[in-house]
This record gives C-alpha cells, structure tokens and sequence, in this order.
C-alpha cells in the first residue's frame, strides 16, 4: 500500500460537537495512514496521484458498534412485540436456523457486502451460538472489507428449546473458536447474550478467560424494565443490573454494553468509573417499546457512548440513519425531561457514529494524522434541489438524513478502497 490522496470537501467531527470543514481539500494516506490535511497539496506529493472526486462530500465511514448478524434476516419482522416476548416469537428461532453453514454463508455475505455499500467499515457484532457459522460471519466480513470484532454468543439457559446449549458445550465451542479465529481485521469478542441467559457457571468462565487472554466483552444493560426485573430474581445479591457482569469480570474498559435504557445514576456512574462503553441504540429502543436512553446525561457525566443499529430489533442497518434516530431520540428525550436534558446536534451525533467508536478501536479523532483511513464519499448531486446553493455543512446534514447507498460513491476502510 502506498500514497492515496483523495480531494473534495473534508468534513469531519474530531470531538463532540465540533464540525471541521475543509472545501476542496486533500487527505493523504500513506500506508493506509493518514499523514495528513491539506487546503494545498505539499509539494512533496507532487507527483502521487489524485482521485479528485470533485464537489462530493468526504467523511469518515460509521462504525455499528451493536448488531446482531443473524437476525438479518427478520429484519423489520415483529416490530409490535415488546423486547422478550419478541426474542422468544422471533429471534430464537430466526437465530436457529444458522446451524446450516450453507445458509449462514449466504446470509453473512449478503449482509457484509450491504454494510459496505452503506458506508459502515468497523463494528462490533454479535454472530449465534454455533461456531462454524461465528467463523463464516468472520470471514465474510473479512472478505468484504470491514474491521473489528465478532462473537460466539454464549447462552445455557432460559433460551426455549431451540436455541441453547449446554454449559460444558458452550465452554468447549468458545475455546474451539477461539483458537480458529485467525483473521487479520475481524478479532473476536466474548459475547454472553445477557446475563438471563447465562449460568453463574457461563460467566464465571467468561471472565476468567477474558482476563487470561485480554479479550473484548460486549453484550446487553438495562433495555428493559421486565429483563431488568429478572435479572434481579436470578442475582439477588445485586443491587443494580450492571454488578451480574462485575462480579465476573466482565465489566471494564473493554466491555461494550448494549442499550442502558433504564440505567440509573448509580449504574452510569459505574459504567464511567469502570470505563464501559454504552452502545445507544436509538430505533431498536423505540421498536421494541423499551424506552429512551438519557444520552444527554451520560455523555455530561462522562460516561463513553457510541452508536450501534442493533439489527434486528432495529430496522436501520444504514448507520447515517441510526444517527439520524439518535438525534430524533434525544429530543424526546427532551421532551420527557420537560425540556431539561439538550437535544443531540447533528455534529454531536454524526460524532458518536464515527469518532466516538473510533476510539474504541485505537483511533484519536475523525481524520486525525496517524489513524488508519476510515471514510466514505458522499455524492449528494441527485438529493432534491434545493431552491438555493448549500453550504458544505448544510449539505452534511441533509446527506445524514436522507443519503442511500446509491449516494455513496466510495468506501475506505482501513486505507483500502473496498467500495
């Protein structure tokens, strides 16, 4: 991999809130590193090439950092069920269905190739409970360009019949897929579905071999007020949801947790303390009837959120739309709050989608010299006229409401072209 230089409008959100703009601008990759942005080419990269994509919009990619690969499938399916009446209606079964390697592999190909071509290049994703298919969805992933983690989701209990295993089965698949797991961009991630689904047995193993192997953790936090309640019958020695993943370990700076609807002060200060990262996800939350998240309050307090599609209880998987439910979710939230919490701004929220999770895997800020290209090119020439020439930013907001993967004319992910 050598020099890239890319030109157009640089648009990019290096911290909350803050929307940097540079009309007619260079990025140079060196490496797949950026080294750099420039109003005026330097002179020693007089001679490299330039792919000048003219008056289109350049930003850094998304990254869905909650999703659940094998519910692509039901996508949009069972949008009138609350939250664990809709698991056990759908997902269960829907999840099943992967211990057909032949349906997971075209299943997982159709859904890499879609996040690619939607401008999403990093994610955090949890796969089934069957190892194969955790390892097809790794590869697919790999194959079409993206970066990040997967998940064998571990369940021993409480799962229906169709979609469980046993507490030595899930041991001895987790180590087995992790040592199978040898992809260059697609990692794994310990993935316990939540904790209801897990034995006391499960977890404790999960966080041992976190700590022995230094692995990513992600699963689920207060999305419910029934789960949230169950959770407390089956660990009554908790006060609080957050300490049935503590108690094992599995709650630190390397712990993704979904949701968090329903979390207190007391649960979002041990979320910040703790340095766990909140995955908001702002359709699913409103699709299943669980609630909206306090996002404004979590980022106040210092707790780190990011943004995830959580397919399929979201209907998005396009993540210019989850930002877009973001914003839309914070301002009922406002109005739940009798106008006391702020409302999330289009830059604050195109922040969380890229910048913020970002980080999560390295990454200092938007298109921040040393950090891998990570971007997407926006041709926004056949959005409706507007009765007036835009400027760049208004043209970035309207591209976060109403772009499709037919306006995205390139993707970039980890410094290689891949759309």
């Amino acid at each position: 991999m050598t020099i890239q230089i890319l030109k157009g409008n640089i648009v990019h959100a290096p911290s909350a809130g803050e929307l940097k703009i540079l009309e007619n601008g260079f990025i140079v990759s060196d490496g797949g590193k950026i080294a750099g942005l420039f109003d005026v080419l330097p002179e020693k990269y007089a001679g490299a090439p330039v792919v000048d994509y003219g008056d289109a919009l350049i930003m850094p990619s998304f990254a869905d950092m909650h999703m659940h690969a094998p519910q692509y499938p039901m996508l949009g399916m069972g949008m009138d069920l609350p939250l664990l009446e809709w698991l056990n209606t759908y997902t269960f079964n829907t999840e099943s269905a992967f211990a057909d390697k032949d349906f997971a592999r075209e299943t997982y190909r159709a859904l890499a190739r879609e996040m690619i071509a939607c401008g999403t290049t990093r994610v955090c994703a949890f796969s089934s409970l069957h190892r194969e298919a955790t390892l097809i969805l790794m590869e697919e992933f790999e194959k079409a360009g993206l970066t990040g983690f997967v998940g064998k989701v571990n369940m021993d209990r409480n799962s229906g019949d169709v979609l469980t295993e046993t507490t030595e089965e899930s041991m001895r698949e987790t180590l087995a897929w992790l040592d199978q797991a040898r992809f260059d961009h697609i990692k794994p991630v310990l993935t316990p579905r939540f904790t209801p689904t897990c034995t006391n047995e499960l977890m404790a193993f999960l966080g041992k071999l976190a700590a022995e192997r230094n692995l990513p953790v992600q699963s689920h936090l207060s999305e419910n007020t029934s789960e949230i309640a169950w959770v407390r019958e089956l660990h009554p020695d908790c006060a609080r949801y957050w300490e049935s993943y503590a108690k094992y370990g599995l709650f630190n700076s390397r712990t993704v947790m979904a949701h968090c609807v329903h979390s207190d002060e007391t649960e979002r200060k041990a979320m910040r303390d703790n340095g766990v990262w909140v995955a908001h996800c702002p359709d699913s939350n409103v699709n299943l009837i669980s609630g909206t998240a306090p996002v404004r309050k979590m980022m106040n307090e210092g707790v780190k959120v990011v943004l995830g599609s959580d397919i399929a209880g979201g209907a998005q998987l396009a993540m210019n739309r989850v930002v877009a439910a973001a914003i839309r979710a914070s301002k009922i939230k406002r109005i739940e709050t009798n106008w006391t919490d702020d409302f999330l701004t289009v830059a604050e929220a195109f922040y969380l989608g890229t910048t913020a999770a970002g980080a999560f895997f390295g990454a200092t800020g938007g298109f921040a010299t040393g950090d891998k290209l990570h971007a997407i090119v926006v041709d926004d020439a056949d959005l409706p006229a507007p009765v007036r020439k835009l400027t760049v930013k208004e043209r970035f907001e309207r591209a976060i409401y109403l772009m499709t993967k037919a306006d995205i004319a390139a993707v970039y992910s980890d410094g290689r072209r891949v759309k």
